[in-house]
């Protein structure tokens, strides 16, 4: 299957080349995933799907063009190609478009990083773990329901190949069990989740286990206090401190950065977190959840860190960025079937302090912990931030009772230069972060 879909791909950017395109490069994404939905003890869905998508670009000149197809018949392909071409004819110029720099290309082996796990999970496992970690939720004393709870197993493959040089090919798999529990009634009921996610499946925590979780978070969220409005420590669990990852690593997007239209835009190689801060972003983690072999247009990819003991250390650049803002690719490439090249972090995290938790936010005589975030009140250009929350109201270094709507905000400029890390780091998500604590934001409540 491997070399079949290589050999359609070069035989792709060969036939442009051949009808006129100055350089081109195809893409293959093979993909298939089967997952269950139960709740309230029955089957609630099966679904699966299949498909082999095919994206082809050619570039003329300046100017470049995307289409993608589901359907390998010969015709099909010949149809593509011609397609392709005759759109990049007729596009305006890009002036920044174009294959990756040859010499950054990924060569040689490839590391062996696990991403692929060839178990097979029917549709009656996806069940029974489904089942039964909506029964371990609902035995957790207070639980009154659930939300539903679901099973999944998903693989798929990534080709790519180009008119200069690059060939590569990669496999990888997922699965997950999640669940949302109910407790309460009424108007007093309160919500709450716990998933579980992994390459490979002997690695997902227990169903019985993401069930109990849930369960315990839902009860804990129980007839919620109101919180005073005014300045306060505001606590992120590891839950949501890992958004705070995504508002950076949107920050240093090469093309918001390129437009003017990140708050950072003029922040490289300065002090933008405290000292003791340091992102790393890892597309070679071994059964990482985001972890790839070679980015969107075939670029070797390396362990960095974006920021090193709080200084802003790099752009995440594809080679359009590259280009307008005369740097090199960093091999934060990624790539769909109908798109020109896009820019995406792997398994970003920011790497633990030397604190727990517990004696992070020990001396916060009043504070708030942060387990929900709702809403997406941030501002990328100006940095201003403002989110609805619910948690945990901290009285004298310890986490007393819940709290629910209420509005954290400040600016992330400010935020990120004053934030501490814990020492509780796990990498559970595609991005990690552990608890951080930041002092002085703004808390609208009661």
């Amino acid at each position: 299957m491997t070399t079949d879909t290589l050999s359609i791909l070069d035989d792709l950017v060969q036939a442009a080349r051949k009808q006129g395109a100055d350089a081109a490069d195809a893409v293959a994404v093979d993909a298939r995933s089967r997952g269950v939905s139960w709740r309230d003890g029955k089957l609630e869905d099966v679904e699966g799907s299949e498909g082999e998508d095919i994206g082809l670009r050619v570039l003329i000149g300046k100017h470049q063009a995307m289409v993608s197809t589901s359907d390998r018949r010969a015709d099909s392909l010949k149809t593509l190609v011609e397609r392709t071409v005759a759109m990049a004819k007729a596009v305006p110029e890009d002036e920044y478009c174009g294959l990756a720099p040859e010499d950054r290309l990924h060569t040689g082996a490839h590391a062996d990083l696990e991403l692929f796990d060839p178990t097979e999970v029917s549709a009656d496992t996806l069940r029974s773990m489904a089942a039964e970690a909506e029964d371990a939720a609902r035995g957790v004393e207070g639980v009154t329901n659930s939300d539903g709870a679901g099973a999944g197993a998903s693989s798929w493959a990534i080709s790519l190949v180009t008119t200069h040089g690059f060939s590569g090919h990669y496999r990888g798999s997922s699965f997950s069990a999640s669940v949302s529990a109910i407790a309460g009634s009424g108007t007093g009921m309160e919500r709450d989740y716990e998933f579980t996610s992994a390459r490979h499946f002997n690695d997902l925590t227990s169903a019985a286990d993401v069930g109990r979780i849930a369960g315990e978070r839902a009860v804990s969220r129980l007839d919620p206090a109101k919180i005073e409005s005014g300045q306060m420590t505001v606590v992120f669990d590891p839950r949501e401190s890992k958004s705070l990852l995504g508002h950076f690593s949107g920050a240093i997007n090469g093309v918001s950065v390129a437009r003017g239209t990140s708050f950072l835009k003029d922040m490289l190689g300065q002090p933008v977190f405290s000292g003791n801060v340091s992102i790393i972003d890892d597309p070679l983690r071994v059964r990482g959840l985001s972890s790839k072999l070679f980015d969107g247009e075939g670029v070797k990819v390396e362990k960095m860190a974006l920021v090193d003991s709080g200084i802003l250390k790099s752009w995440t650049l594809n080679s359009a960025a590259a280009r307008q803002l005369g740097m090199d690719v960093t091999g934060h490439a990624s790539r769909g079937t109908s798109s020109a090249p896009g820019i995406t972090t792997s398994n970003l995290y920011m790497a633990p302090g030397h604190l727990s938790p517990e004696e992070l936010y020990a001396d916060v005589k009043d504070g708030f912990y942060v387990t929900e975030l709702i809403g997406m009140g941030v501002n990328g250009v100006t940095g201003d931030y403002s989110r609805g929350a619910a948690g945990f109201r901290i009285r004298d270094g310890k986490l007393a009772e819940s709290v629910s709507e209420v509005t954290i905000a400040g600016n992330l400029k400010d935020m990120f230069s004053s934030l501490v890390p814990a020492s509780d780091l796990e990498f559970k998500y595609g991005s990690n972060a552990p608890t951080v604590r930041i002092d002085g934001m703004m808390i609208a409540g009661a």
